[in-house]
């Protein structure tokens, strides 16, 4: 048995394997965008708020130029720029490095004048560009640096000389991720709507299109099974009617030696006996004569020897007649099946005088000549058998159209027989009809009990199966 995945359609496949797909693409993307989103808003700000901090911190900066350092009166300006001002309210820290890593000033007193190793955000405005990024620090960093925000943007600008243009020094400066968060959530949900629908409109389109092959695939798989089985059926059709035309070929080698055999009996033992016993009269009428001188032509006994032979060689006449009229098949290509049978049925009449109950509910049928040539034979050999074994007692012929098969009924009231005990002793004339009706793939089938007499049925096709020409 299959698994349950594969009875599924093409369709339901494609939902089952594709939504997960696509779901974890959507949140891939979705992520993606977000963080995309957050970037440029924090570069934003930073970049903003580090032009609002030069503005205010690079003319505190200017004596580094001369003296290298920051005087006092510097570092409290700075102060007073950082207290109570909207500035000061916007940045949590802030912190000025030279250029080789020395604090000139920090919001942590405690960190002016140390020198510590540059890192990349310093680095990077070092080289006259804004840095700016969400700084994210652990419990020890926040009480290392006095931050209880676990959360900050840390931006690093540069501070550049008022005449040369020259970067002297760096800003590096914290502010809360409230606007960051505000600007960036509103962007981040906007996006995230944006990359769904995206995501569900192709679904849906793409589970359309699946669908719709989904649909013309089991179809076609439909309408192929079907022809498969069709095709299955006939070829197992076309093998038993195979080995049926095979076994009526063999069948009909059979009864062709046999009828011939039968027909050679029948001259030897009827014509050619009495033209031997002709001939025997006659050499002796020749003996007689040549010993006699010729007085034995005159003779009473010559005569009768005459009459003899007159005799034999008119029966012999009247056999080869019998022989011949048995033989030949009268002209049947413009005939129909009603009217071959009543022809068959005349001739019997007119030979034998015994009426034959003809009935035909066939109208005007058409019918191949082969068709038309068995029904002949078999109408013949039946009604022969009839009167050979029945007296013609009760005779009946009916012929009916069923479905382009042309019925045949014949039917007496004679003594019957056993057909099991006939069929075994090979009777010639039952196994040549039974052999000219499946030849063209038709059926036969004979019914007789001793003393209720004899049915033969058969259903002919009115197309022989077979060429005319075979």
């Amino acid at each position: 048995m299959k698994p349950l995945f594969h009875r599924l359609s093409l369709s339901q496949q494609f939902l089952m394997v594709s939504f997960p797909i696509l779901l974890a693409g959507t949140i891939a993307t979705g992520w993606w965008v977000g963080r995309q989103v957050e970037d440029s808003v924090v570069h934003r700000i930073g970049a903003v708020t580090a032009l609002y901090v030069d503005s205010f911190i690079a003319p505190h900066v200017q004596t580094i130029v001369q003296t290298q350092d920051l005087n006092a009166q510097d570092r409290e300006m700075l102060r007073s720029d950082l207290a109570g001002t909207p500035l000061g309210k916007k940045i949590v820290s802030l912190k000025i490095w030279r250029r080789d890593g020395y604090v000139l000033f920090s919001t942590d007193p405690a960190e002016i004048g140390k020198t510590f190793p540059i890192d990349d955000g310093l680095k990077e405005a070092m080289q006259g560009r804004i840095f700016s990024e969400i700084s994210v620090r652990s419990d020890a960093e926040r009480s290392q640096h006095g931050q209880p925000l676990p959360r900050l943007i840390e931006t690093y600008t540069p501070i550049h000389a008022d005449r040369t243009g020259d970067v002297i020094a760096a800003a590096e400066f914290y502010e809360r991720t409230d606007e960051v968060d505000r600007d960036a959530g509103a962007a981040q949900v906007r996006s995230w709507l944006l990359v769904a629908v995206t995501m569900l409109a192709m679904y849906v389109l793409l589970y359309l299109v699946v669908h719709r092959g989904s649909r013309t695939i089991d179809a076609q798989s439909a309408e192929l099974r079907d022809k498969l089985h069709q095709l299955t059926m006939l070829h197992a059709q076309n093998l038993e009617l195979q080995e049926r035309v095979i076994r009526a070929a063999e069948r009909a080698t059979a009864f062709n030696e046999n009828f011939l055999q039968r027909v050679s009996a029948d001259l030897h033992d009827g014509p050619v006996q009495d033209l031997g016993f002709a001939l025997m009269q006659i050499k002796n009428l020749r003996d007689a004569a040549e010993a006699g001188g010729g007085s034995a032509f005159s003779a009473p006994a010559g005569a009768r020897t005459l009459q003899q032979c007159a005799s034999a060689l008119e029966s012999a006449m009247t056999e080869l007649r019998a022989v011949s009229s048995d033989l030949e098949l009268p002209e049947l290509s413009a005939l129909g099946p009603a009217e071959v049978a009543a022809r068959v049925v005349r001739d019997f009449t007119t030979k034998t005088g015994i009426a034959v109950a003809l009935e035909t509910h066939t109208g005007l049928l058409e019918a191949s000549f082969r068709s038309k040539v068995a029904l002949y034979r078999l109408l013949q050999e039946s009604l022969a058998n009839a009167l050979r074994h029945a007296d013609g007692r009760g005779c009946r012929v009916v012929l009916h159209d069923r479905h382009g098969m042309l019925a045949v009924d014949i039917s007496d009231e004679g003594p019957g027989f056993d057909t099991a005990e006939a069929s075994a002793k090979g009777r010639l004339g039952l196994h040549g009809m039974r052999q000219r009706v499946e030849v063209l793939g038709g059926a036969f089938d004979i019914q007789s009990t001793p003393g209720q007499g004899t049915r033969i049925r058969v259903m002919l096709p009115l197309q022989a199966a077979m060429s005319e020409s075979a």
